[in-house]
């Protein structure tokens, strides 16, 4: 029998004034825009520019890097809300990046518990996440780590997560 090594994991508060985390948050992201979960193509290259400051901007707005043995290898972008039935501030967390060669490792579970954390420190009431349907390796990684389907009640089925785009 071989001995795997485990990974080291570590997950950090990305910096949106410190270049070299706003570099990887930009970068990150874009992995995941070229994977087909996240659409399958590269960010433009107006988001590349302004989506850190367009973070910065937004109040609440957190961003998570993970790493892997040292090497950059995930990210979690979330947003304040808040719930009116609980009269409480959310996080939703709206990305979550993990490159390909680094899946499998825990890193999903380790920044989403990081997530958590954040939550708590701020008072908030829950996380809240999307998911596309067919994305079977995320919805068994989020399951693991206690997220479920939402539905407020039973008899009407599980909340959808509909938009529309604003000219």
């Amino acid at each position: 029998m071989t001995e795997q090594k485990s990974a080291l994991l570590q997950v950090n508060l990305a910096d949106y004034a410190d270049p070299a985390d706003a570099r990887l948050v930009v970068e990150l992201l874009d992995a995941y825009a070229r994977d087909p979960m996240g659409g399958g193509e590269p960010l433009p290259e107006s988001t590349r520019e302004e989506l850190v400051p367009g973070l910065q901007s937004m109040p609440g707005a957190f961003s998570l890097i993970g790493y892997v043995d040292g090497e950059p290898a995930g990210l979690v972008n979330c947003f304040m809300g808040f719930s009116t039935f609980v009269a409480r501030p959310l996080v939703n967390i709206h990305d979550v990046v993990v490159l390909p060669q680094f899946r499998g490792r825990g890193l999903s579970a380790a920044m989403l518990h990081k997530v958590d954390e954040v939550a708590r420190s701020r008072n908030c009431c829950k996380v809240t996440l999307e998911v596309v349907q067919g994305n079977l390796p995320a919805k068994a990684a989020y399951r693991s780590v206690g997220f479920k389907p939402y539905n407020l009640d039973e008899e009407y089925g599980q909340a959808e997560f509909w938009h529309k785009y604003l000219s």
